[in-house]
């Protein structure tokens, strides 16, 4: 037979290239259009190239890797909008698009939208305040959520009021782009940046060059899973940035390593306590200038390698479990075009401690004569009103700034020493407190199945519980941190927390009937005491959890072996079985 082809099977084979070659555009989207042989090009390149290599694998792609493939959400707004025209939730795959916006559905927990910010550094000024405050009570239920990662979120938004919201945020200055889903989270700093007097560095023109980097770049959007980076300025109150994937630390380099000494950063990854890792140390030195293009190196490589069909493996830490240290930053630095620096661990300067209560009550800046005043909520969570009020007296008696932590809290900064008695009595007229008991100061709650459907108890509720029920009953003189987190996400970081509780939903009977309850863990710290929890006690019904507590901490009290001991110290001392005897013991008595 002939090699040759007749003009008509010629004709049939054009026709029949053009075709995939068109059915390959319509794919890929109108961000990554392919070029002449079929190569992906534009801001999404790089996450095609990932995705057809896992495919060419033998792999199959997620269906959160489908839906950015079939549709990117950034050209998807419109859509969006139809929607919010009629009033009308989204299915999974818009579910999914609509976080890149900052809008989680939640149903069935609540029929409606959360949305949730991005506030580089967790500051935001007076008027941002009050004007979300406007928002809240106007498109969404009329209070705000501090978050884990100095944030906020507004919730009970109904479909109809969804770009509602997402344009007045960017009317005060603000934005919710990529707040959600495979994206680079809200970017976390020293909440006392600027004004700490132990700080070695000022976090907020980092935290905000890499805010904006990532802002204006589109492919740093859609990678394989969430992506948190945090910046430590070494500050009295602690950012947890060793719970993040990028932890950038503040340190002093000394004389004599062949390393110009003075302010750094030092580079830890890898760091997600819900797969109980901590951010380990790269034996890397940044200089603060640098930051923002090893970050972004730093994120093109996982771009590049993480997991696009496994997602509970989708993480950075297991790209880093895979190659080791070594061959990441080698892939990180042919990325920058250049070495990274090197030092070795005596190279640099003890870091200044944290201040567990910090974050809490009156305490002098750096500037002579002002303060900044850590205001108490209760687990995070501030009405529209109270918004109102905080963000007039930080106008008339701070320096106009709201500071947001990662304990669910705020300060006003910048408040004079004359002037503290009076922001003092005006934040007891908003029903809110500068003072905290050592339950109260670190309890740490996420949303919990009020308004998130994976959640297994109602977390904010049991906490106020436990923290009323502990209050009344345990003299506690040191601070003591207890986290409660919905379920497996651990947006509260429950293996982080000297007591931890996850949510799980407990067996009433044989008939699959099942009530709110936790599984407990103990000996949880982070910085120079970073450990994950323990499990001590399982399917405790939430009813019960208060007591519990009360029982850890009254048998804590009674057994350590000083009146300085801490918790995780004391827990540290123990096997769970001995500790589990002590406060068993605490209930027969």
């Amino acid at each position: 037979m002939s090699g040759d082809f007749t003009p008509d099977q010629k004709r049939y084979l054009e026709g029949f290239v053009s075709g995939l070659s068109a059915a390959r555009v319509a794919k890929v989207g109108n961000g990554g259009k392919t070029g002449n042989q079929g190569e992906p090009t534009g801001p999404d390149a790089i996450h095609l190239r990932a995705q057809d290599r896992t495919i060419a694998a033998g792999g199959k792609l997620s269906d959160q890797e489908k839906f950015k493939r079939e549709l990117h959400p950034f050209d998807a707004y419109g859509k969006l909008r139809e929607q919010a025209a009629r009033n009308e939730a989204p299915k999974p795959a818009d579910n999914f698009r609509w976080r890149y916006f900052g809008l989680f559905y939640v149903a069935p927990a609540q029929s409606s939208y959360m949305c949730r910010l991005r506030i580089p550094n967790g500051i935001l000024s007076h008027w941002q305040l009050d004007g979300l405050a406007a928002v809240a009570e106007k498109y969404a239920g009329p209070y705000s959520h501090v978050t884990t990662r100095a944030n906020l979120q507004l919730r009970e938004i109904e479909p109809k009021n969804a770009t509602n919201v997402v344009e007045a945020i960017q009317d005060l200055g603000l934005c919710s782009r990529g707040s959600g889903a495979d994206n680079i989270r809200n970017v976390t700093g020293t909440p006392t940046a600027g004004i700490d007097p132990q700080e070695l560095l000022d976090t907020r023109p980092y935290a905000r060059e890499w805010h904006h980097h990532i802002l204006n770049d589109r492919s740093l959007y859609g990678l394989p899973r969430k992506f948190n980076v945090a910046f430590d300025g070494a500050g009295l109150i602690a950012v947890l940035e060793d719970t993040n994937d990028i932890g950038f630390q503040a340190v002093v380099v000394r004389d004599g390593f062949d390393v110009e000494p003075g302010i750094w950063f030092k580079l830890t990854l890898g760091g997600i306590t819900g797969h109980k890792d901590f951010a380990r140390d790269t034996g890397v030195i940044v200089k603060p200038s640098d930051a923002t293009a090893v970050a972004d190196a730093i994120v093109r490589v996982f771009i590049e390698h993480g997991n696009r069909t496994d997602r509970n493996k989708a993480r950075l830490k297991y790209v880093l479990n895979a190659w080791g240290f070594d061959k990441f930053l080698s892939a990180v630095e042919e990325k920058l075009g250049r070495s990274l620096t090197r030092i070795p661990a005596d190279a640099l300067e003890p870091r200044p401690m944290f201040d567990r209560l910090a974050h809490i009550g009156v305490h002098p800046q750096k500037q002579d004569g002002l303060n900044w005043i850590g205001i108490v909520l209760p687990v995070g969570k501030m009405t529209a009103e109270q918004m109102r009020g905080i963000a007039k007296i930080a106008r008339a008696h701070g320096d106009g700034d709201i500071r947001l932590t990662v304990w669910q809290n705020l300060l006003i900064s910048g408040v004079p020493a004359g002037k503290v008695a009076q922001v003092e009595a005006e934040i007891a007229a908003l029903g809110l407190s500068t003072k905290a008991t050592s339950v109260r100061a670190g309890l740490v709650a996420c949303t919990g199945a009020t308004g998130c459907r994976f959640a297994g108890a109602h977390t904010k509720e049991n906490a106020e519980e436990i923290a009323h029920w502990c209050d009344a009953r345990v003299a506690l003189d040191t601070p003591v941190n207890i986290h409660l987190t919905g379920c497996h996400h651990s947006c509260a970081q429950h293996y982080i927390g000297d007591i931890g509780l996850i949510g799980a939903r407990i067996a009433v009977n044989d008939d699959g009937d099942t009530v709110d309850g936790y599984h407990v863990f103990i000996g949880g710290g982070y910085g120079p005491d970073a450990a994950i929890g323990r499990e001590i006690y399982r399917d405790v019904r939430a009813e019960a959890a208060p007591m519990l507590v009360e029982r850890m901490l009254t048998g804590y009290l009674a057994h350590r072996a000083s009146a300085n001991e801490t918790f995780i110290a004391f827990a540290k001392r123990h096997e769970v079985e001995a500790l589990k005897a002590m406060f068993d013991a605490e209930a027969i008595e």
